[in-house]
């Protein structure tokens, strides 16, 4: 097997510069939410409250339970005292420092709780005692900042041995072993609130409520590191240390705020970017002969270059069902590249000079004229001319530096014209001939494919010269045929320039507001048509004028399967366009990526919404990138996200065609760190791959009619980008994200602009042109086009 290790630094952004696969994010970033979720659903003891429910840890400002009615004074006093004492060995056991309390009935401060009681029993009834006086600590985090109580006094001894604590209690405290429950009263106290509770407010006229209370007793000194005291006291009770500090800005609250880097991230960094271009790099290496070990349940490429180790898939099964022993090795830090040729018994072909098949619309639109300076002079020319003229240029360039090119020439109006060369004639096809698909293809595996242009340049240069504009625009036929004819040698392109709608019965886009059926039909016929082609390895690109209507968002989809072009262009760059089609050869065909994950995570924006997913790609230009997206996967509550500072396999399989009908199937397999840490994440984000998905998942939203996903889906993206920014403080960054933004700037805010009025016969609204052709290429967009873009518009 062959295997390729590369060490790279913890954070890095790729795995390996020469690798077809590179990440966005040096981890695998999952929110802290999902940590947290998980947390809960691993804990058993859970209990879900209703969301009708309060918050726990928030407390009902409710009245204590009145004491017991007792019948004699001195029951009452005995209650007390046995109370008291109960109390304090209470406390006693609870702490662990000496305490040196009074044996006695009441406290050292008994008389002034003797006074209140006194007149809280003539002006106040039983129900409506004042609530007391409660203690609490407070965390390092939560003290208040600058100035202390004025209750915190330091202790006059440094005697840490023996201490004296005053405990400031009520005359009477209810029994806790024998008083019954009360279900109106809480006993829960606040958590970490870090501010003043407010306990229900004392209405009656009491002269206890008047009076201040006793401050608290000193702290020791040996308690200097333990947190502040917090007294909590009735609402009706306004202190000055609680005027001076508000909720607000308490310092629990600056905690939990923290930098903003350290909340969860917008959008989704979680993003791999596929290089198809360079899987030219796998001919420095041989293959391995023959198919490779699969799993059985998800297919993926188990590792076997480990001696003594049984093959365990690290993405099908659940992590807690491995033993240690069992389980394979992932790659450190780095990246595996394994090689395999499919079925290499069978007979190669020689791969012979794939064909160039040039279908030109000749109807009477063509016809159309328009001004044009020649030196002094102004001279009118019409559109048909300006296609000669490109086409005889790109047949003239091409003859000098690619003399064994195959070229082919097919017209079309209200008839399918195949040029001939040589020994052969022309071959005409109209009526009847040009509403049967499967006759039509009969036809064009009868032709013979043409010679090189070495042979038949002088021929194809006088057909083109001699072309005539009339009749209508049978554009659907001669897409047929076309591919059709290339369809014999996989990684032929096929190049359609029009500047209309197909208007004959086979692919109609002519009849939109008037028959529904028909519509629907050719919706059909150019998406079967697409599949038909990327089957056979051919791309086809169209080329349409400025000024005109041709239906691209239908007739794109042709390009759009195929891997081709959607070019809008002046008659005065024809030739510029043709040439940039022409030189944009295919590597590869049949080509279709797997992506295989974990099944703690998922792959998103897919059609299999689990964690695998496979793209049809078809022909791989040496400029093709994909992108996709993949997160935790919080669909499946059984299936826990992957925990942070763990490390988890991904594995991408490309499967493709060479030129000469060879299979091939690569296989990356790349291991990556878990981290819930948004800073983390945001430091080592290549803005470009992300960028690059954004414009890909949008525009792939928006062709489809989506436009308020597209829209979403380009904000989220947007908003991360701008947080990485704003974290990163990069000069570079921001200047190539302000260009990026006039890019996507149809997707966030103009995307009306570039649709068409809705259909008479559906509320859908279809794309513009215009809107068409910069959807389509923004689809099939790389890192270079999207900088080049930037460059012009700036």
């Amino acid at each position: 097997m062959v295997v390729v290790y590369s060490q790279c630094s913890k954070g890095s952004a790729c795995v390996q510069a020469e690798s077809p696969m590179e990440f966005a994010c040096g981890f695998v970033y999952v929110p802290p939410a999902a940590n947290q979720k998980d947390v809960q659903r691993s804990n058993p003891n859970v209990i879900k409250r209703s969301a009708l429910l309060p918050p726990i840890n928030r407390m009902r400002p409710r009245n204590p339970p009145p004491p017991p009615p007792t019948n004699s004074a001195e029951a009452k006093t005995t209650k007390s005292a046995q109370t008291a004492q109960k109390f304090i060995e209470h406390l006693e056991k609870k702490e662990d420092v000496k305490k040196d309390v009074k044996p006695s009935s009441f406290y050292e401060n008994a008389e002034f709780h003797l006074k209140a009681g006194a007149a809280s029993s003539v002006d106040t009834p039983p129900q409506q005692i004042t609530p007391p006086r409660r203690t609490a600590l407070l965390p390092p985090h939560m003290r208040p900042a600058a100035k202390s109580p004025p209750y915190s006094q330091p202790l006059p001894s440094s005697d840490t041995n023996s201490q004296t604590f005053n405990y400031d209690l009520p005359k009477e405290e209810p029994d806790m072993n024998t008083d019954p429950w009360d279900p109106n009263y809480s006993y829960s106290i606040p958590e970490g609130s870090g501010g003043e509770v407010k306990l229900p407010v004392d209405t009656s006229n009491s002269v206890s409520t008047q009076k201040a209370a006793p401050p608290l007793p000193p702290r020791p000194s040996f308690m200097k590191s333990v947190p502040e005291y917090l007294v909590l006291l009735p609402s009706s009770r306004k202190s000055s240390s609680s005027s001076q500090t508000s909720p607000s800005a308490s310092p629990l609250d600056s905690a939990l705020t923290g930098s903003a880097d350290k909340g969860p991230l917008p959008g989704n960094p979680n993003v791999i970017l596929v290089s198809l271009g360079k899987l030219l790099s796998e001919e420095r290496a041989l293959p391995i002969h023959g198919e490779p070990t699969s799993c059985s349940q998800c297919g993926s490429v188990l590792d076997s270059c480990y001696d003594n180790v049984v093959n365990v898939c690290n993405f099908c099964e659940p992590c807690e069902v491995r033993s240690p022993p069992t389980k394979p090795p992932c790659p450190p830090n780095g990246y595996q590249d394994g090689l395999f040729l499919l079925r290499p018994d069978d007979k190669l072909l020689s791969p012979a000079d794939a064909l160039l098949l040039l279908c030109i619309d000749i109807s009477g639109s063509m016809s159309i004229t328009s001004q044009v300076s020649e030196g002094e002079q102004v001279v009118y020319r019409s559109r048909l001319q300006f296609v000669q003229d490109a086409v005889l240029q790109c047949v003239q360039k091409l003859s000098q530096q690619h003399p064994d090119k195959r070229v082919g020439l097919i017209t079309f109006n209200h008839q399918v014209t195949i040029h001939g060369y040589e020994d052969f004639t022309s071959r005409y096809l109209s009526g009847a001939e040009l509403i049967d698909s499967e006759y039509l293809k009969e036809a064009a595996f009868s032709l013979p494919s043409p010679p090189p242009l070495s042979r038949t340049k002088d021929c194809l240069q006088r057909e083109v010269l001699g072309l005539c504009e009339s009749g209508a625009t049978a554009l659907g036929p001669a897409a047929l045929l076309a591919v059709a004819m290339a369809s014999r040698q996989p990684g032929s392109k096929v190049i359609i320039c029009t500047d209309g709608k197909a208007n004959t019965d086979l692919g109609n886009l002519e009849v939109e507001d008037n028959d529904a059926r028909s519509l629907l039909s050719s919706t059909i016929f150019y998406q079967d048509l697409g599949e038909y082609a990327a089957n056979q390895g051919v791309t086809v690109s169209v080329l349409s004028l400025e000024g005109t209507d041709c239906r691209l968002d239908e007739l794109g989809r042709l390009a759009d399967r195929t891997g081709g072009k959607v070019v809008i262009s002046s008659p005065h760059q024809l030739h510029t366009e043709f040439e940039q089609i022409i030189e944009n050869r295919t590597i590869a065909t049949h080509c279709s990526v797997t992506l295989l994950l974990p099944k703690t995570l998922r792959v998103r924006g897919e059609r299999e919404a689990g964690h695998r997913a496979t793209r049809e790609v078809g022909n791989v230009a040496p400029d093709t990138e994909i992108t996709f997206q993949f997160g935790a996967n919080e669909q499946d509550s059984e299936v826990s996200a992957p925990a942070s500072g763990s490390r988890v396999c991904v594995q991408l399989q490309i499967r493709y065609r060479q030129r000469d009908r060879q299979t091939l199937l690569r296989v990356l397999t790349a291991d990556r760190e878990v981290t819930d840490d948004s800073s983390a994440a945001l430091s080592s984000l290549s803005l470009a791959i992300v960028q690059l998905n954004s414009s890909q998942a949008s525009a792939a939203l928006a062709v489809r009619g989506r436009f308020l996903d597209a829209r979403r889906e380009g904000e989220a993206q947007r908003n991360l980008i701008e947080r990485a920014i704003e974290h990163n403080r990069s000069a570079e960054d921001k200047q190539t994200y302000q260009e990026w933004v006039k890019t996507m700037e149809p997707i966030y805010n103009n995307i009306h602009n570039y649709t068409r009025r809705k259909s008479v016969i559906s509320d859908s609204q279809s794309l513009t042109d215009t809107g068409a052709a910069l959807l389509y290429n923004m689809k099939h967009s790389n890192r270079k086009s999207i900088s080049l873009k930037d460059k012009h518009k700036a």
